[in-house]
């Protein structure tokens, strides 16, 4: 099952980054039409996918999840913009 590292754009424009393997289920969490989204994004909603990335295991998704959340807010935005 593939796993996806996505980057959200939240309504106070901050950045949230995660892991998922049911990407539209997740977003749905995240905006809260279902239980389950991240602590951080509930107060900052509406939320809206800004970047993707699939791979095939849990592993290096995970691994490329660190990689993006050490990255600075002008890097974030210079790997949305490349998309």
């Amino acid at each position: 099952m593939p796993h996806t590292v996505y980057i959200l754009k939240c309504a106070d424009r901050t950045f949230y980054t995660g892991c998922t393997n049911n990407l539209p289920k997740r977003l749905r969490q995240h905006n809260g039409e279902l239980s389950g989204g991240a602590k951080y994004t509930r107060a900052r909603r509406p939320v809206a996918l800004a970047y993707k990335e699939v791979f095939r295991t849990l592993a290096k998704a995970r691994k490329r999840e660190a990689e993006i959340k050490k990255l600075t807010r002008r890097q974030k935005l210079a790997l949305i913009d490349r998309a």
